[in-house]
């Protein structure tokens, strides 16, 4: 069964999942990229640095998102948000930046690794995991399909 999904849905599965895909366009050509998020039930939260991503959105703010959930070709859900991106500062970006790291990276390290049995090794260095750029994509309209069997 083909099927339609209601905000309350859209929005359930959005919050669920923590990788995206988020669509911008440069001169007439579509760019999409594969990014980690964090969803609040009102804004799309990421993180970037500069490069060709944030150049497109800085002067094209309309971006298209996109997550799924699938189980197999005839179990899967999806939601498409158009929405607008817009870069954060000061709290908003720390703000932002928290809800991103609670959602994203504790998902980072594997629950079968106990600290007990591994010796320690150096030292944990995450500097990469933090980029400069805070963001976050406005929704302006969502819509959601999914398919049973």
């Amino acid at each position: 069964m083909l099927g339609e999904l209601d905000e309350n849905r859209m929005k359930s599965i959005l919050a669920s999942q923590s990788l995206g895909r988020l669509a911008c366009c440069k001169g007439g050509k579509p760019y999409i990229i594969p990014v980690t998020y964090a969803f609040d039930g009102d804004f799309i939260y990421g993180q970037t640095n500069e490069g060709l991503k944030l150049e497109v959105m800085r002067k094209n703010p309309q971006v298209c998102f996109e997550v799924d959930q699938m189980l197999d070709m005839q179990n899967w859900q999806s939601v498409i948000v158009n929405g607008k991106f817009q870069e954060l500062s000061d709290e908003d970006a720390e703000l932002a930046r928290e809800l991103l790291f609670g959602h994203v990276y504790t998902l980072a390290v594997s629950s079968t690794i106990h600290l007990h049995e591994h010796g320690e090794q150096g030292t944990l260095d995450d500097s990469n995991r933090v980029k400069r750029v805070m963001y976050r994509i406005r929704i302006d309209s969502m819509t959601g399909r999914f398919e049973h069997l």
